[in-house]
């Protein structure tokens, strides 16, 4: 149900979350540290900017970082700019005219579905995605292991300010 590009902008968004506040790390920081192509990934971010995810800034010690606190960024505001899963209310079979009055065969069965999706994407937050230890603090380890295969998860985004880890 998910895009191999929604995974990376969510794997992206994660790691730069996981930046000190009001830190940038560049486009091929954060594509090396989730396995993405970066100049894939770089207009990815940039979409990101325009939809008020991220914020960017170019120059020295630029980049991107997160808009607002990754708690009030739901996984909805991530995915829906790309793959706008909150107009999803066309018949899963294709038909014209498919309603509650006048369903198609799957219909009830597509509906739940389509509302438990949605429902997850609204609820879940990019704190949700973070790996967390048992004081409730962010171990550090980046996204939770909803990397796709062959990603490096292991790297560390380099936070802007000089320092590096990883």
């Amino acid at each position: 149900m998910i895009t191999r590009t929604s995974i990376h902008a969510l794997l992206a968004v994660s790691a730069l979350a996981e930046l000190p506040e009001g830190r940038f790390a560049g486009a091929g920081e954060v594509a090396q540290s989730i396995g993405a192509p970066r100049n894939y990934l770089g207009k990815l971010l940039k979409s990101l900017t325009d939809h008020g995810i991220l914020l960017s800034q170019k120059g020295k010690g630029g980049g991107f970082r997160l808009a607002r606190p990754p708690g009030e960024i739901r996984l909805l505001d991530v995915v829906d700019p790309i793959e706008h899963v909150s107009r999803w209310s066309a018949c899963f079979l294709g038909r014209q005219k498919c309603s509650d009055r006048a369903p198609c065969a799957v219909h009830e069965q597509w509906k739940t579905v389509r509302e438990a999706y949605l429902g997850f994407l609204e609820r879940t937050t990019i704190t949700d995605l973070t790996v967390k230890t048992g004081s409730g603090e962010s171990s550090g380890s980046g996204p939770a292991t909803c990397a796709p295969r062959g990603s490096r998860t292991d790297v560390k985004v380099e936070d802007r300010g000089g320092s590096q880890e990883g």
